[in-house]
C-alpha cells in the first residue's frame, strides 16, 4: 500500500484549489465576453424601438445622447 504523508496530501490539495480557482476565473471571463458579444446590453435599435413603444419619433440627436450616456456609464 502507498503511504502518503499528510503535508503532501495537503499541499496538493490546496494547489490543486488555487488552480481550479484561476482556470474558473479565466472560463467565467471568456463565457461573460462571449455573452456581451452576442447580446448587447443595449443599442441604437432597442432606443428607436422604445420610443416607438411610447408613441414618440425620436431624432438622431436624442439616440446620440441616449448611447452616450449609456455607454459613459460603462
Amino acid at each position: 500500500m502507498v503511504e502518503v504523508q499528510v503535508w503532501v496530501l495537503i499541499v496538493v490539495l490546496i494547489l490543486l484549489l488555487i488552480g481550479g480557482a484561476i482556470a474558473g476565473f479565466f472560463i467565467a471571463r471568456w463565457y461573460f465576453k462571449k455573452q456581451l458579444k452576442e447580446n448587447p446590453p443595449i443599442n441604437e435599435k432597442m432606443i428607436r424601438a422604445m420610443f416607438r413603444s411610447m408613441g414618440r419619433t425620436p431624432s438622431e440627436k436624442q439616440i446620440r445622447e441616449i448611447m452616450r450616456n449609456v455607454n459613459s456609464q460603462n
